[in-house]
């Protein structure tokens, strides 16, 4: 199996509570637009449901050179044919995950402080998603934003503990706090209404793109 593409550029989560009906036409029109990962996230639907749903998503994304996550479950990502899965705090550890995947599927962690970040295991989690930058609306979070300074704090971390690991960022996040996410430090944002609320998701997309491009431009030239 060939390994799947992980840029983490313009990152959307989609599920049932982000789109009424079916996700594959807004995934279709988000990836035109310029989104480069998709996760299903479902907390409702049964597992029979999930798979189909993941499954259409695989297909529609077929060509693209998109990948298709699943939001903590393993076994549907399995069953599915997904590109891989991302994990929680409460799911299964990163290593059950990847016994049961195999080498060639994505494993991705969401690290929420410092000593999650620490514990990120080098050649088992492909990436990590940090957050909540912001407050948010797309999910019930219980953990106080940690803000731009906490992203900072965060990356450096990752970057300390597990350099080149690709990261980006989650919660809140939008056109005006795209850029400003990305000088923090991570590779790229990870979306929910910016996109799925959107009177139109292709150009929401589109011009999001655009941001984080120019703002990695610029966070490279600063580097340099």
């Amino acid at each position: 199996m060939t390994r799947p593409s992980l840029d983490l550029t313009l990152y959307l989560i989609v599920g049932p509570s982000h789109v009424d009906g079916d996700p594959v036409p807004l995934v279709q029109a988000a990836v035109s637009g310029g989104v480069t990962l998709v996760q299903l996230r479902d907390k409702t639907s049964t597992t029979r449901a999930m798979v189909e749903t993941a499954r259409r998503l695989k297909g529609a994304l077929a060509g693209t050179g998109v990948s298709l996550l699943i939001n903590d479950r393993t076994d549907v990502a399995a069953a599915s044919g997904a590109d891989g899965v991302h994990l929680g705090r409460d799911d299964l550890t990163p290593a059950q995950a990847r016994a049961i995947l195999g080498p060639d599927r994505i494993v991705g962690v969401t690290v929420k402080n410092p000593a999650e970040a620490r514990a990120v295991e080098p050649g088992i989690v492909d990436y990590a998603s940090v957050g909540g930058v912001f407050a948010t609306e797309s999910k019930v979070n219980p953990d106080a934003p940690i803000g731009l300074a906490g992203l900072r704090d965060m990356a450096a971390v990752l970057t300390a503990g597990v350099p080149g690991l690709p990261r980006c960022a989650i919660a809140g996040i939008d056109g005006s706090r795209a850029a400003d996410v990305i000088a923090a430090g991570v590779d790229g944002i990870c979306v929910v209404s910016a996109i799925t609320r959107a009177p139109d998701p292709h150009q929401a997309a589109r011009d999001l793109r655009a941001i984080v491009d120019a703002a990695k431009r610029d966070h490279e030239r600063a580097l340099a």
